[in-house]
């Protein structure tokens, strides 16, 4: 990994103590971890980081959440840890994940706090994607706050509302997308029984982004896992309510990280944490697993003796125009239309557009100035938005339809501007 692209980050308390590793959520810093690191740097040695492009980290962007990964073990190796404890919140939590998953010889024990297994659907992070490249990230700044407290911490703590809108506004807006894109990629519902580290699963009973649903399917799957809920808190919650994220932090990495002095005392009133369910189910309620054991993976069959592109082709083809699109498509689908999907699924999209020799930025460009030449304004739309996801900016596709006036004729290009302007306003205006 090469020097530039280590992540920014800084370390507290006794160098020799055991180390902590704290991972920032989308959109914040590592100072969201401020009101913990006193108490946590008592007892182990630890390391914040923040994300590319945040917090004035340098801006080259990762889009996945493997690669981020990957970068904060470059960063661990070059200060000499190798075995560590790990807290993340949301995007940091699914960075746990993934270490735990991927690299389960690193990961002593685990918290992942305003986490889940999928962050949501790949289109609502692939739109805010298209927001910001297009609107840049004042919009997403200014709802910062009623996605990350509650209304009532929000109105009782103007300072800290103002705070979290400058970090947003103060992010790469390339880093900002380039996470959103990892966040779309992001599943692990599969891969949970594989979590074999002692594991605190922490939710905010109010958290719209990743809610208390989320974290029980976290704990369903993950073995050794346990739930704390913190009452009346949404998604920021080592803001939100930091002394009771202190405590279960400590107790939790205390009993499964040895090498710390815990401080004596009960869980305070505002958190509570209990093995695997944080109170018995209502009467009648349904028990038992939240997730399903999933099948075997079966090995894709061949096409004339090499891999079939069906598989590859449904994912380009949910990654460019959208799972909603994709899955009106599925929906409606007979036994007179089958063939078809089958068939522009295997080649149009596994065997065409996974080629590697231009990106789909290009293969955008392409496909619009085909559209607009046949006269094909349905097919055009939804292209026109997935343009939008593969990168391409409204300015971008003005040039392109204008280019279509000069070789496609005007009326061609006239129809074009009608309906391209029509989805880049539905897709580029930023929710109320």
């Amino acid at each position: 990994m090469s020097e530039k692209q280590a992540l920014q980050h800084r370390s507290d308390g006794p160098q020799d103590a055991p180390p902590l590793v704290l991972g920032p959520a989308l959109g914040t810093t590592w100072h969201m971890w401020d009101r913990q690191t006193p108490e946590l740097s008592e007892h182990w040695r630890v390391i914040r980081f923040d994300l590319p492009g945040h917090g004035g980290a340098p801006a080259h962007p990762a889009g996945s959440v493997s690669d981020l990964a990957d970068r904060l073990l470059g960063a661990l190796d070059a200060l000499g840890i190798d075995r560590f404890a790990y807290a993340g919140c949301s995007l940091g939590g699914a960075v746990g994940a993934e270490l735990a998953l991927r690299h389960p010889h690193r990961v002593a024990s685990l918290a992942l706090v305003s986490a889940a297994a999928r962050f949501g659907t790949a289109d609502e992070h692939r739109q805010r994607g298209v927001i910001v490249r297009t609107n840049g990230l004042d919009p997403i700044a200014r709802s910062a706050p009623e996605r990350w407290f509650t209304p009532a911490f929000a109105a009782a703590q103007p300072a800290i509302v103002e705070w979290s809108v400058q970090m947003v506004r103060t992010t790469d807006p390339g880093c900002y997308i380039a996470a959103c894109e990892a966040l779309a990629t992001f599943d692990v519902r599969k891969e949970l029984g594989r979590i074999g580290v002692p594991t605190l699963v922490l939710a905010g009973s109010e958290d719209r982004v990743t809610s208390p649903a989320d974290a029980r399917v976290l704990v369903a799957g993950i073995p050794d896992s346990r739930l704390a809920l913190v009452p009346g808190t949404s998604h920021l919650v080592p803001v939100e309510q930091p002394s009771a994220v202190t405590d279960l932090l400590v107790r939790h990495f205390a009993g499964s990280w040895p090498g710390a002095v815990v401080r004596a005392g009960a869980v305070p009133p505002a958190a509570s944490a209990d093995r695997r369910a944080i109170a018995p189910p209502a009467p009648g309620a349904r028990t038992g697993p939240i997730g399903e054991i999933a099948p075997a993976e079966i090995p894709a069959e061949t096409v004339a003796g090499r891999p079939d592109p069906y598989e590859p082709g449904m994912k380009v083809r949910r990654e460019v125009l959208g799972d909603a699109h994709v899955d009106r498509a599925v929906e409606t689908t007979d036994d007179f239309t089958a063939d078809f999907q089958e068939f522009i699924t295997r080649y149009a999209w596994g065997e065409v557009w996974t080629r590697p020799g231009i990106d789909r930025r290009t293969r955008s460009v392409i496909t619009l100035t085909a559209l607009v030449a046949g006269g094909h304004l349905d097919e055009l739309a939804f292209h026109t938005r997935a343009a939008l996801r593969n990168g391409l900016t409204p300015a971008e596709i003005k040039e392109v339809l204008l280019q279509t006036a000069v070789y496609c004729g005007v009326p061609a290009a006239n129809s074009a501007f009608k309906v391209a302007r029509e989805v880049i306003l539905q897709e580029t205006t930023p929710p109320v």
